[in-house]
């Protein structure tokens, strides 16, 4: 089978980023530049969510689906800087060309990884290939928004329109999965702070295990799985995460069999 990668990042904001664009009094910390920074921002837009420019990857949580199983991990470490983190991504789809699957990842994860990428000089040559060194890219590749080597779930599922856009932790639980535990995007920067970098990475891992599912539930309705395929493929997710010794997959796996009953 072609390998199957389904990804989602986590981000904070970039404080040196905020740093270097605005003439902040030398000596204060992280965080003062950052709630100075989300002040401007609300007093100007409303909203102190900072632009995908200005997002800085913390987290990169991956599903892997292949021949050989099923794999769902978090790369590197939590003290690896945001060029590691990014340049491991990256390194798979190199390796790889794995067939792409993300929930809004047209939306924010690529362009965030995209500037990220520029701005740390990282290289990925698979990734950007639009068939100049490959012809099957040309008509199918990561760049395109209709093509299908990286499939936005949401994008697909809405029909393009961002008006029908649904929320993946919603839909998810309407489909009888956990949907999110734990937190939500908003509460990353505070509990990153906070010191509680474990906690941001096992809610990143439980939301690439979410797409991941909904994808298969997408192939069910789509007919590239019938009901007995779809069903051992949701087996498989349900044995692997069974054997991994983690408090947040006993309580994914908890929230799952509450939602089944």
């Amino acid at each position: 089978m072609i390998p199957c990668l389904v990804f989602d990042l986590e981000t904070i904001p970039d404080a040196a980023g905020l740093r270097a664009l605005n003439d902040y009094e030398a000596g204060l910390s992280d965080a003062q530049v950052v709630e100075l920074a989300m002040a401007e921002r609300r007093e100007k837009t409303g909203s102190d969510f900072f632009p995908h420019h200005l997002q800085k990857v913390a987290v990169v949580s991956c599903v892997f689906r292949d021949d050989q199983g099923f794999r769902v991990k978090t790369l590197g470490q939590p003290e690896d800087d945001e060029a590691t983190l990014i340049r491991q991504f990256f390194k798979i789809i190199d390796y790889y060309t794995p067939q792409i699957i993300s929930w809004n990842g047209s939306g924010f994860d690529w362009p965030v990884l995209h500037y990220r990428s520029l701005i740390h000089k990282i290289a990925s040559p698979r990734y950007w290939d639009s068939g100049e060194d490959n012809r099957d890219f040309k008509f199918n590749n990561y760049l395109n928004r209709y093509h299908t080597r990286h499939l936005d779930l949401m994008d697909v599922l809405a029909g393009f329109s961002g008006r029908a856009n649904a929320p993946m932790d919603q839909l998810a639980k309407l489909c009888g999965f956990p949907g999110k535990l734990g937190m939500d995007g908003s509460q990353v920067w505070p509990a990153w702070q906070a010191g509680q970098q474990a906690e941001v990475r096992a809610y990143c891992e439980t939301d690439v295990v979410n797409t991941w599912l909904l994808y298969c539930r997408y192939r069910l309705i789509k007919g590239e799985l019938d009901i007995t395929a779809y069903e051992a493929e949701i087996q498989l997710v349900r044995d692997s995460l069974q054997q991994i010794d983690a408090p947040h997959w006993q309580e994914y796996m908890a929230t799952w069999e509450a939602e089944s009953l």
